[in-house]
């Protein structure tokens, strides 16, 4: 069996739950199944290109301030758990793909549905269909249970708290489609629909007192888990953080540069400000006004 199956994701609570926050990369997972590799037409080099690279790295301190942290070590390539369970293009499958499956989303139609057809922005990966039954193995055993867990987590934080606060980490490239560069951080909370404004008001305060560039939901306004997961009338927020990979690693060769030690510091102070928003600050009534 690949090992993929039998340990497919990072879950570390901390020594004492303390805060009512979990942090998720779902986008950092590097361990690429030997028959995918076989099947691409692309090199290791190349897959690598859709990773949120070495964020769970970046994020995974979190734990020693109380908080949990749980990250995909599969790739988003492979497999991608911030979609839909089935976003499928049905041209890249040998078989009938199952009757619910969403075939006409944005995502899918841009290459990036829950079984991804390009990596990044335009490369495909196979050169030819896939088998249907692949595409649901991935599903049911790696994105169905990376879900439970999840809302296991969760559900158990608002039991403890009162409140729930998913806080999904990703990066971005540093450059945008216009080669233009982006800011160093972007902040979605769908618009003010997925967390109390308390939290996305005291992400960007706590980043732009450290001189960095901020945007709010653009052009990031957080993806299928921000959505899902952020419910603020039943206690559940969700805020998602988007890192400039310009800020912390050479994004040609992969590999961090000096800036990532002096980002994770500055991340860890975030965390640092997010985790002590009192919980009453993000209750339903608050969240309602």
């Amino acid at each position: 069996m690949d090992p993929l199956y039998t340990d497919p994701f990072e879950l570390t609570p901390p020594e004492v739950r303390a805060v009512p926050f979990l942090f998720n990369a779902p986008h950092s997972g590097r361990d690429y199944p030997r028959a995918f590799l076989k099947r691409s037409r692309l090199d290791p080099f190349a897959l690598r290109r859709s990773e949120d690279a070495f964020i769970d790295d970046m994020f995974r301190p979190v734990t020693a301030r109380g908080a949990t942290f749980l990250g995909a070590r599969f790739p988003r390539a492979y497999v991608d758990v911030n979609r839909e369970p089935y976003e499928l293009d049905p041209t890249m499958f040998d078989g009938d793909l199952p009757v619910f499956a969403n075939t006409r989303s944005m995502r899918v139609a841009g290459g990036l549905g829950t079984i991804a057809r390009i990596v990044s922005e335009s490369e495909e990966i196979y050169d030819r269909p896939i088998p249907i039954e692949d595409a649901l193995k991935r599903i049911n055993r790696l994105y169905k249970p990376y879900h439970r867990t999840m809302r296991d987590i969760l559900d158990k934080l608002r039991r403890q708290f009162g409140v729930a606060v998913l806080i999904d980490c990703h990066s971005m490239p540093s450059l945008s489609g216009e080669s233009t560069r982006r800011p160093d951080f972007v902040l979605g909370d769908r618009f003010g629909t997925s967390c109390a404004s308390p939290l996305i008001d005291i992400a960007h305060d706590s980043l732009r007192r450290k001189g960095y560039r901020v945007a709010r939901n653009k052009p990031y306004a957080g993806g299928y888990i921000t959505e899902t997961y952020g419910q603020p009338s039943l206690g559940f927020h969700a805020l998602q953080i988007e890192v400039n990979r310009g800020l912390y690693m050479d994004e040609t060769h992969f590999r961090k540069t000096a800036g990532f030690e002096p980002i994770k510091f500055d991340l860890l102070a975030l965390c640092s400000d997010l985790i002590a928003i009192p919980p009453g600050d993000l209750s339903i009534s608050a969240a309602a006004e």
